[in-house]
């Protein structure tokens, strides 16, 4: 763990301190800087004031769906409340205090269920990870974490970042840049219960994290724990969902009650290079329905990672969709100049020959020029 004082990450990152600050900022993030600036409670905490009339480990999985929906519409109408009040974490809980069984219990027994068999992600393998069994993520129901500090090169306003590192992931992409714990040594972190999550969490909050980020690898398999933390942490924070996007439905629900700003991957723009480079069917179409649900449920910034050769293919039909489909003065987007041939590609790059080299100056430009065409809001982010 890695706690960084804030004269040093003001004098590493002087865009991160003037962050909160730019307008461009202020409206497209305003919920995610309410709550990080302890202003409004995080969502995880208003789900925890919301009772649930009965017992959720007593029903059945689809008596617990029905619950849960009937639950979210009190969320919905609680979070609009919240958000139009002037109440700080403090006093929403003294109106709203934490009760027993509440919405939170009932999404984390929904999860646990459906590690059982699972469908966390879309790839909906149907094993049960719960008995030891494992699945495409090659996990069963341990999570690991690889790392957890205070990230300091994330975008400006999520800086600095209290970034958990979980092992493995759901995707196999050729050039991962974290390959060591998503794809080779993926049990070599640390074994975590939702308890010593929440301790993690908590102390990245209390020393200076902006927000909780929850990326790894990938966060998605290890839903059940990351949900059942939410139970144990006592401090206002901003949860931010650091994802390739590849939820099931089912797992979008569970998670736009608790997600404060998303953080996603958009690589592809179409299913050909998704499969070819990450061995993910449908991919587009899974990508951006979950891109809609989020959207309506939180703050965005949307990360792009620019490959050369794949500007035609990939960057172009991908912003041309946000231009689309979102709404561009609630998302923002990281266009990524980050790409380097790294895992699979390094070991054989003539396999690979489309990106087996950094992508040039004029492919960066082009991404850029056409983005500004679109009225992408991505200039103050992009770096």
């Amino acid at each position: 763990m890695q706690f960084v004082p804030k004269f040093i990450w003001v004098a590493m990152r002087p865009d991160a301190a003037a962050a909160p600050g730019n307008p461009t900022f202020r409206k497209a993030l305003s919920w995610y800087f309410e709550v990080m600036e302890d202003a409004k409670p995080a969502k995880f905490i208003i789900a925890k004031s919301i009772r649930s009339p009965e017992d959720p480990k007593k029903l059945d999985i689809d008596s617990l769906w029905n619950l849960h929906r009937e639950l979210a519409k009190e969320f919905e109408s609680l979070w609009h409340e919240v958000r139009r009040s002037d109440a700080t974490p403090s006093q929403f809980t003294k109106t709203y205090p934490e009760v027993h069984p509440n919405f939170l219990d009932v999404k984390i027994e929904i999860a646990k269920r459906m590690l059982q068999k699972c469908n966390f992600c879309e790839r909906k393998c149907g094993v049960n990870r719960a008995n030891g069994e494992k699945g495409y993520c090659r996990l069963d129901s341990t999570t690991y974490v690889h790392s957890w500090f205070h990230h300091l090169g994330e975008e400006a306003p999520l800086v600095p970042s209290g970034t958990i590192f979980y092992g493995s992931c759901n995707f196999r992409c050729v050039f991962c840049q974290n390959w060591d714990i998503s794809q080779e040594n993926y049990t070599a972190g640390i074994e975590v219960t939702p308890k010593s999550l929440a301790i993690m969490q908590r102390e990245l909050r209390i020393r200076g994290a902006r927000n909780i980020n929850h990326v790894g690898g990938e966060p998605t398999p290890n839903l059940h724990t990351i949900i059942e933390s939410l139970k144990y942490l006592d401090v206002n924070v901003p949860q931010l969902w650091n994802s390739n996007f590849y939820m099931s439905e089912e797992a979008m629900e569970i998670l736009v009650h608790v997600i404060d700003i998303w953080l996603p991957d958009f690589k592809y723009g179409n299913d050909s290079c998704a499969m070819r480079l990450s061995a993910v069917p449908r991919y587009f179409e899974i990508v951006t329905r979950n891109l809609k649900i989020a959207i309506t449920h939180g703050d965005m910034i949307i990360r792009h990672l620019v490959m050369p050769n794949h500007i035609e293919c990939c960057t172009k039909p991908v912003l041309k969709w946000i231009a689309d489909n979102l709404p561009k003065d609630r998302v923002l987007v990281n266009i990524m100049d980050q790409y380097r041939p790294e895992y699979l590609v390094a070991r054989n790059p003539s396999k690979f020959r489309d990106i087996a080299r950094r992508p040039r100056y004029s492919e960066l430009e082009e991404a850029y020029s056409y983005a500004k065409s679109l009225g992408i809001a991505f200039e103050d982010i992009s770096r």
